[in-house]
């Protein structure tokens, strides 16, 4: 292995599974680049291989409970209000940039775009169109049969085009994006690879010049995470929206608080049955694997590339100024419960931020209303 590498303890497959066949392509990956490859490209494989990667199969995925065969609840599925509330913001971007699409990226079962399209509808507000920006495969065709009814209204696309106009919306997006660990070991600073380990895989650490975006004080060993594809991706939307807003609402943390002494052990999870663990080179293809979002590193890739930051703030300050208390008034006892999930701070309220984005030309002249109290934008 070679005196710069750490191998921890290995995964071994099970014959005959879907983490079986993922793997199989994922060690063919691995000889033909010598031996290791990026986490980088391991998460990519593990969630989007074409066929194979988690996001790419027919299993289910989002349910209340395991016994729904799903494997976590996100806030569209969690409760329509969610959706209600939003619309109410991306109602505002539209008039106030003047645009008349929607695009939304990583759709998921469809229960945002169709609570949106719906929202949006009845206050008034017909889009000439809906973009979902996702892969084809299973999780496509459950979009289509939920959407079916907005018939034409609703269309989707593999990528951005060069110029697009519009409100871009992503929630649970920006954490699937792959990330590269990071690990101090001994006061030197490693990458975490992934290399074969007999039928599995294991984490291999080698020397590395890259680091945290903030110094972490202390000697103590230290593992984390950067994400350079996370800011490719903000620039890249801000190369190509030539008017509107982007609104990303996602679990994390600004990045004091992310590269915090005492957050030595990082923010890299599988999901799986509505359980979390931190063995993301398992059952590849068969486990969620995420990380959290440095918000700050969001904000600074956005105004590097040109766009303004026109808002920061927890999901739950978010959806109280969007009036989701009194949405729902007269709802039902389970859908104020599942209401105040999405706000509560020992919920999702505060882990859960969102953040406004716009090329200056559309920024000015107009406070977004999920903004106008607690906004946190200064302590990005």
């Amino acid at each position: 292995m070679g005196d710069n590498r750490r191998v921890n303890a290995p995964f071994v497959n099970q014959p005959g599974s879907v983490a079986s066949a993922l793997s199989a392509r994922i060690g063919t990956a691995i000889d033909a680049a010598g031996g290791h490859i990026p986490f980088e490209r391991f998460m990519s494989m593990a969630l989007y291989e074409p066929g194979l990667g988690y996001y790419a199969t027919a299993t289910p995925k989002f349910g209340h409970f395991p016994a729904q065969g799903s494997d976590f609840v996100t806030a569209p599925e969690l409760t329509p209000l969610f959706a209600r509330a939003l619309a109410r913001q991306v109602a505002q971007a539209l008039q106030a940039t003047g645009t008349r699409e929607v695009w939304e990226f990583g759709a998921g079962s469809g229960a945002l775009a169709a609570g949106l399209i719906a929202a949006l509808d009845a206050a008034g507000e017909r889009l000439e169109r809906y973009t979902i920006v996702d892969l084809p495969g299973e999780l496509r065709q459950r979009q289509r049969e939920r959407l079916a009814a907005f018939g034409d209204c609703v269309r989707w696309v593999e990528v951005l085009p060069e110029r697009f106009e519009g409100v871009l919306v992503g929630n649970e997006i920006l954490d699937a994006i792959p990330v590269t660990p990071l690990a101090r070991l001994g006061g030197v600073w490693h990458e975490r690879v992934v290399v074969r380990a007999g039928e599995g895989f294991a984490w291999a650490d080698r020397p590395t010049a890259l680091r945290p975006p903030l110094a972490v004080p202390g000697e103590h060993d230290y593992t984390t995470e950067v994400h350079p594809q996370v800011e490719a991706f903000v620039r890249t939307i801000a190369d190509r929206l030539a008017r509107g807003a982007a609104l990303f609402i996602d679990y994390g943390f600004p990045e004091a608080e992310y590269y915090h002494p005492q957050r030595h052990m990082g923010t890299l999870v599988a999901h799986r049955a509505h359980r979390s663990d931190d063995a993301v080179l398992d059952h590849p293809g068969e486990k969620d694997i995420t990380a959290h979002v440095n918000f700050t590193g969001v904000a600074l890739a956005a105004q590097d590339a040109g766009l303004d930051v026109i808002g920061y703030t927890s999901q739950g300050r978010f959806l109280i100024n969007l009036g989701l208390v009194e949405l729902a008034q007269g709802a039902d006892p389970r859908e104020r419960s599942r209401m105040q999930m999405l706000v509560l701070e020992h919920e999702m309220g505060e882990l859960f931020k969102v953040i406004a984005l716009a090329p200056p030309a559309s920024a000015g002249g107009w406070t977004p209303i999920g903004f106008a109290q607690g906004d946190r934008t200064h302590r990005l």
